[in-house]
């Protein structure tokens, strides 16, 4: 019997994030004695394995988590020699699937020489940070197009923004929009029931927000929104899933606008899809996305979703997404919330599904390109 293809995916880490989900969702399609998938990830000191989210699935799974050291500008030649080391010292991997791009510059052209077959780049994100981290993302991830056998991105725009208009253009970039277990999201009015009572929320206006507690998530913004709600429906309630560097500045944030009682921290959950079950209205005030995967959950769930209008329009698989600008006064989201809050909740499942944001379906398409190179089906 052939061995299992090894495939790799770069990663920052393997903790609780939007793209280390999604491909979760993918390993757990695959046929493992088929195709196998090895993570590297990148931290501080490499001395000592800081267990992450995801770490005990992927060694369940057959996966193994090697290490680099994390990039920093000035360790270049540090950072490229360890990346030149492992790749000698690991000669297993048919396909190198990068999603940290930022520095895809560099390991993939080294995995490539060390005899990797395929080498892809695949941009998860339409932005960068601000600050000189910003700028040094994008000046390493110039040309990038070049760089990698395969282009992928989750949006059109997540791939302007890492590989450039012409390259989207041209064709050279594949599109692959975020896909879900679908039905692990359906909408269960017996399950929000009991969501609800667990929360000890009654009939209350829920809102809710998933998502890494940092700059890109805007959650400043998001919590002005709800102070403002909170003004137009006294008893509303947020519920806020994740965590993240600004957690504790955003919890000061509530405390100062007398809203704390309002806004439950539920930090990172195995099971998110029973606490969209609880909500009433998605938010997602995001300055940046590439095709939010919890977009598509929320919308798998039967939520009305109220996102900023910097996120794409391909993550708008139904109707129930509006967009507003992150420019206007939180007054105007708070206004728009309330006014569509009462809404009949149902199953969209045969939607998602149709607009090709099903797991399932997509696991074929990657199945036959980790084998065979063909993207044809992706």
């Amino acid at each position: 019997m052939a061995e299992a293809i090894r495939v790799l995916h770069v990663l920052g880490g393997v903790g609780l994030g939007g793209a280390e989900s999604r491909i979760m969702d993918l390993y757990r399609q695959m046929d493992r004695s088929e195709i196998q998938f090895d993570f590297l990830v990148h931290q501080n000191d490499t001395s000592v394995r800081k267990p992450q989210f995801y770490d005990e699935e992927i060694e369940r799974l057959g996966g193994k988590i090697y290490m680099l050291p994390k990039f920093k500008v000035y360790n270049y030649f540090a950072y490229k020699k360890a990346v030149q080391e492992f790749f000698a010292c690991h000669r297993e991997f048919r396909v190198v699937q990068g999603h940290m791009t930022s520095t895809a510059g560099i390991y993939l052209p080294i995995a490539k020489k060390s005899g990797v077959h395929i080498t892809v780049a695949h941009s998860r994100n339409a932005g960068v940070d601000k600050g000189l981290k910003g700028i040094a993302t994008k000046f390493f991830r110039w040309n990038l197009v070049k760089k990698a056998d395969v282009c992928f991105a989750c949006s059109k725009l997540a791939g302007t923004d890492v590989f450039g208009e012409e390259a989207v253009r041209l064709g050279k970039v594949k599109i692959i929009h975020n896909a879900i277990d679908v039905e692990r999201f359906r909408f269960h009015p017996g399950k929000r029931e009991e969501m609800r009572k667990r929360l000890g929320i009654g009939g209350q206006l829920v809102l809710g927000h998933v998502g890494r507690f940092n700059y890109q998530k805007n959650h400043p913004y998001l919590i002005d929104i709800f102070a403002k709600l909170c003004t137009i429906v006294p008893d509303a309630v947020l519920l806020l899933l994740g965590e993240g560097p600004d957690r504790e500045k955003i919890e000061e944030k509530c405390c100062a606008l007398g809203i704390s009682e309002r806004v439950k921290f539920l930090g990172n959950q195995r099971r998110p899809e029973d606490y969209y079950q609880a909500m009433d209205v998605f938010v997602l005030p995001s300055f940046f996305e590439g095709l939010p995967g919890v977009l598509v959950e929320a919308q798998a769930a039967g939520l009305r979703c109220f996102v900023s209008d910097t996120v794409t329009r391909e993550a708008a698989a139904t109707d129930l997404v509006t967009y507003l600008g992150i420019g206007e006064e939180p007054q105007v989201w708070a206004q728009e919330i309330a006014a569509a809050a009462s809404y009949e909740r149902t199953a969209t499942e045969d939607i998602m599904k149709a607009a090709g944001f099903d797991v399932a379906a997509q696991a074929a398409g990657y199945r036959l390109f980790y084998q065979k190179g063909d993207c044809s089906r992706l």
